[in-house]
Protein backbone atom coordinates (compact mmCIF):
# COMPACT_ATOMS: atom_id res chain seq x y z
CA UNK A 1 0.00 0.00 0.00
CA UNK A 2 1.18 3.70 -0.71
CA UNK A 3 2.96 5.40 2.48
CA UNK A 4 1.20 9.23 3.11
CA UNK A 5 3.31 11.72 2.88
CA UNK A 6 3.10 13.82 5.74
CA UNK A 7 3.18 17.90 5.63
CA UNK A 8 7.20 17.99 6.52
CA UNK A 9 7.93 15.29 3.76
CA UNK A 10 6.09 17.01 1.13
CA UNK A 11 7.74 20.14 2.11
CA UNK A 12 11.54 18.66 2.08
CA UNK A 13 10.50 16.88 -1.16
CA UNK A 14 9.29 20.37 -2.20
CA UNK A 15 12.90 22.01 -1.39
CA UNK A 16 14.78 19.62 -2.84
CA UNK A 17 13.18 19.69 -6.24
CA UNK A 18 13.84 23.41 -6.34
CA UNK A 19 17.18 22.79 -5.16
CA UNK A 20 17.38 20.35 -8.53
CA UNK A 21 16.33 23.62 -10.57
CA UNK A 22 18.93 25.50 -8.92
CA UNK A 23 21.68 23.66 -9.45
CA UNK A 24 21.19 22.99 -12.87
CA UNK A 25 21.99 27.08 -13.32
CA UNK A 26 25.26 28.31 -14.55
CA UNK A 27 27.55 27.94 -11.82
CA UNK A 28 29.68 31.19 -12.58
CA UNK A 29 26.73 33.19 -11.45
CA UNK A 30 25.95 34.18 -7.87
CA UNK A 31 23.09 32.12 -6.07
CA UNK A 32 20.06 34.77 -6.24
CA UNK A 33 20.34 35.07 -9.74
CA UNK A 34 20.74 30.86 -10.15
CA UNK A 35 17.19 31.20 -8.16
CA UNK A 36 15.45 33.47 -10.49
CA UNK A 37 17.03 31.46 -13.58
CA UNK A 38 15.26 28.39 -12.14
CA UNK A 39 12.21 29.96 -11.44
CA UNK A 40 11.51 30.87 -15.03
CA UNK A 41 12.45 26.92 -15.77
CA UNK A 42 10.85 25.58 -12.63
CA UNK A 43 7.47 26.50 -13.22
CA UNK A 44 7.70 27.73 -16.61
CA UNK A 45 7.92 31.85 -16.47
CA UNK A 46 9.36 34.08 -18.98
CA UNK A 47 11.54 36.18 -16.20
CA UNK A 48 11.71 36.03 -12.68
CA UNK A 49 13.44 39.34 -10.17
CA UNK A 50 14.17 39.60 -6.49
CA UNK A 51 13.72 42.95 -5.01
CA UNK A 52 15.22 43.81 -1.38
CA UNK A 53 13.23 46.63 0.32
CA UNK A 54 12.77 48.26 3.32
CA UNK A 55 9.78 49.49 5.26
CA UNK A 56 10.51 53.32 4.72
CA UNK A 57 11.47 52.60 1.01
CA UNK A 58 12.91 50.20 -1.37
CA UNK A 59 16.82 49.11 -1.72
CA UNK A 60 15.94 47.92 -5.23
CA UNK A 61 16.67 45.17 -8.00
CA UNK A 62 18.76 42.26 -5.69
CA UNK A 63 18.53 39.92 -8.69
CA UNK A 64 17.23 38.84 -12.16
CA UNK A 65 16.92 36.24 -14.80
CA UNK A 66 17.63 38.08 -17.40
CA UNK A 67 17.90 41.82 -18.75
CA UNK A 68 14.67 42.26 -19.73
CA UNK A 69 13.00 41.29 -16.33
CA UNK A 70 15.52 43.64 -14.66
CA UNK A 71 14.32 46.38 -16.76
CA UNK A 72 10.36 45.22 -15.54
CA UNK A 73 11.54 44.81 -12.24
CA UNK A 74 13.39 48.34 -12.09
CA UNK A 75 9.92 49.91 -13.41
CA UNK A 76 8.50 49.67 -9.97
CA UNK A 77 10.84 51.74 -8.26
CA UNK A 78 10.54 54.47 -11.26
CA UNK A 79 7.01 54.34 -10.80
CA UNK A 80 6.72 53.92 -7.46
CA UNK A 81 3.51 51.39 -7.95
CA UNK A 82 2.70 47.77 -9.17
CA UNK A 83 2.27 44.37 -7.32
CA UNK A 84 5.80 43.79 -5.73
CA UNK A 85 5.17 47.08 -4.10
CA UNK A 86 1.88 45.78 -2.94
CA UNK A 87 2.68 42.68 -1.81
CA UNK A 88 5.53 44.06 -0.21
CA UNK A 89 3.08 46.27 1.78
CA UNK A 90 0.28 43.90 2.29
CA UNK A 91 2.28 41.14 3.32
CA UNK A 92 0.56 38.55 0.72
CA UNK A 93 1.11 36.93 -2.49
CA UNK A 94 -0.18 39.62 -5.11
CA UNK A 95 -1.64 37.26 -8.29
CA UNK A 96 -2.18 38.67 -11.47
CA UNK A 97 -3.17 36.26 -14.08
CA UNK A 98 -4.30 38.57 -16.47
CA UNK A 99 -2.49 42.31 -16.60
CA UNK A 100 -5.55 43.47 -18.87
CA UNK A 101 -7.68 42.57 -15.98
CA UNK A 102 -6.55 45.21 -13.36
CA UNK A 103 -8.42 48.27 -13.25
CA UNK A 104 -6.92 51.21 -14.77
CA UNK A 105 -6.95 53.02 -11.31
CA UNK A 106 -4.95 50.61 -9.55
CA UNK A 107 -1.69 50.77 -11.41
CA UNK A 108 -1.81 53.29 -14.09
CA UNK A 109 1.57 53.91 -15.41
CA UNK A 110 2.60 49.94 -14.55
CA UNK A 111 0.27 48.10 -16.12
CA UNK A 112 1.06 50.08 -20.13
CA UNK A 113 4.39 50.07 -19.18
CA UNK A 114 5.33 46.27 -18.51
CA UNK A 115 2.74 45.08 -21.41
CA UNK A 116 5.18 46.72 -23.65
CA UNK A 117 7.82 44.60 -22.20
CA UNK A 118 6.09 41.56 -23.24
CA UNK A 119 4.30 40.90 -19.76
CA UNK A 120 1.44 40.12 -19.66
CA UNK A 121 1.04 38.33 -15.95
CA UNK A 122 3.13 38.63 -12.98
CA UNK A 123 2.83 37.07 -9.75
CA UNK A 124 4.57 38.65 -6.29
CA UNK A 125 5.60 36.73 -3.02
CA UNK A 126 6.94 38.67 -0.73
CA UNK A 127 9.74 37.69 1.51
CA UNK A 128 9.66 37.73 5.26
CA UNK A 129 10.19 36.01 8.24
CA UNK A 130 7.27 36.58 11.18
CA UNK A 131 7.09 40.47 11.50
CA UNK A 132 10.31 40.96 9.38
CA UNK A 133 9.98 41.65 5.78
CA UNK A 134 13.21 41.42 3.18
CA UNK A 135 11.37 41.83 0.11
CA UNK A 136 9.91 40.27 -2.82
CA UNK A 137 10.10 37.38 -5.73
CA UNK A 138 8.67 38.42 -8.85
CA UNK A 139 7.73 36.06 -11.36
CA UNK A 140 6.61 37.15 -15.01
CA UNK A 141 4.73 35.31 -17.91
CA UNK A 142 4.49 36.36 -21.45
CA UNK A 143 0.73 35.28 -21.71
CA UNK A 144 -2.30 35.37 -19.75
CA UNK A 145 -3.39 32.47 -16.97
CA UNK A 146 -3.20 31.45 -12.97
CA UNK A 147 -0.36 29.70 -11.76
CA UNK A 148 -1.44 26.35 -11.17
CA UNK A 149 -1.47 24.91 -7.63
CA UNK A 150 1.66 23.00 -8.05
CA UNK A 151 3.31 25.66 -9.65
CA UNK A 152 1.98 28.33 -6.37
CA UNK A 153 3.62 25.49 -4.09
CA UNK A 154 6.59 25.96 -5.66
CA UNK A 155 6.61 29.69 -5.91
CA UNK A 156 6.23 29.47 -2.42
CA UNK A 157 9.22 27.17 -1.87
CA UNK A 158 11.65 29.34 -4.03
CA UNK A 159 10.31 32.83 -1.98
CA UNK A 160 11.68 30.60 1.66
CA UNK A 161 14.86 29.81 -0.47
CA UNK A 162 15.37 33.41 -1.17
CA UNK A 163 14.71 34.44 2.27
CA UNK A 164 17.48 31.97 3.92
CA UNK A 165 19.95 33.25 1.02
CA UNK A 166 19.42 36.59 2.12
CA UNK A 167 19.26 36.17 5.89
CA UNK A 168 22.87 34.63 5.09
CA UNK A 169 23.56 37.53 3.29
CA UNK A 170 23.20 39.90 5.88
CA UNK A 171 25.57 37.45 8.12
CA UNK A 172 28.24 36.45 6.16
CA UNK A 173 28.19 39.40 3.13
CA UNK A 174 28.48 36.80 0.64
CA UNK A 175 25.93 34.04 -1.28
CA UNK A 176 26.07 30.81 -0.05
CA UNK A 177 24.75 27.93 -1.38
CA UNK A 178 24.61 25.50 2.04
CA UNK A 179 22.11 27.47 4.50
CA UNK A 180 24.58 27.18 7.14
CA UNK A 181 25.08 29.82 9.68
CA UNK A 182 28.46 30.88 8.90
CA UNK A 183 29.36 31.72 12.98
CA UNK A 184 32.93 31.43 14.05
CA UNK A 185 33.01 28.77 16.26
CA UNK A 186 33.75 31.25 19.44
CA UNK A 187 30.07 32.49 18.88
CA UNK A 188 28.85 29.58 18.86
CA UNK A 189 27.79 29.41 22.73
CA UNK A 190 26.59 32.59 22.76
CA UNK A 191 24.46 32.02 19.38
CA UNK A 192 22.87 28.57 21.59
CA UNK A 193 22.31 30.12 24.86
CA UNK A 194 20.37 33.10 22.85
CA UNK A 195 18.46 30.35 21.11
CA UNK A 196 17.13 28.83 24.08
CA UNK A 197 15.88 32.43 25.46
CA UNK A 198 14.27 33.40 22.38
CA UNK A 199 12.53 29.68 22.37
CA UNK A 200 11.40 30.33 25.91
CA UNK A 201 9.99 33.78 25.32
CA UNK A 202 7.84 33.25 21.96
CA UNK A 203 7.19 29.54 22.80
CA UNK A 204 8.62 27.63 19.49
CA UNK A 205 11.12 25.57 18.41
CA UNK A 206 14.81 25.83 18.93
CA UNK A 207 15.12 26.09 14.73
CA UNK A 208 12.56 28.82 14.75
CA UNK A 209 14.03 30.83 17.63
CA UNK A 210 17.39 31.18 15.34
CA UNK A 211 15.30 31.92 12.15
CA UNK A 212 13.38 35.17 14.19
CA UNK A 213 17.07 35.63 15.34
CA UNK A 214 18.94 35.90 11.72
CA UNK A 215 15.55 37.86 10.57
CA UNK A 216 15.53 40.56 13.04
CA UNK A 217 19.32 41.22 12.37
CA UNK A 218 18.74 40.89 9.17
CA UNK A 219 16.13 44.13 8.91
CA UNK A 220 18.03 45.91 11.35
CA UNK A 221 21.26 45.45 9.34
CA UNK A 222 22.98 43.90 11.82
CA UNK A 223 25.38 40.78 12.56
CA UNK A 224 24.02 37.50 14.33
CA UNK A 225 26.62 37.26 16.43
CA UNK A 226 25.75 40.93 17.76
CA UNK A 227 21.57 40.28 17.99
CA UNK A 228 22.84 36.98 19.97
CA UNK A 229 25.10 39.06 22.61
CA UNK A 230 22.22 41.44 23.11
CA UNK A 231 19.66 38.67 24.24
CA UNK A 232 21.94 36.98 26.70
CA UNK A 233 22.83 40.22 28.23
CA UNK A 234 19.24 40.83 28.27
CA UNK A 235 19.28 44.34 26.01
CA UNK A 236 16.69 42.49 23.78
CA UNK A 237 14.02 40.79 24.63
CA UNK A 238 11.43 39.00 22.30
CA UNK A 239 7.45 38.86 22.81
CA UNK A 240 4.89 38.41 20.83
CA UNK A 241 3.99 41.99 20.23
CA UNK A 242 7.51 42.30 19.16
CA UNK A 243 8.22 39.35 16.44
Amino acid sequence: MPVAMTPSQDEDDGRALVRRFIDRQPADLDLLRRICRAVVEALPASGSGISVMTADGTLGVCAASDPASERVEELQFVLGEGPCVDAFGARRPVLMADLSDVPARRWPLYVPAVRDEGVRAVFAFPLQVGAARLGVLDVYRDRVGPLSGTELQMSFTFAAVVVEALLNVQQDGVLRDDGGAGLEVGHRAELFQAQGMVMMQLGVSIGEALVRMRAYAYAENRRLEDVARDVVERRLRWDEDKQ
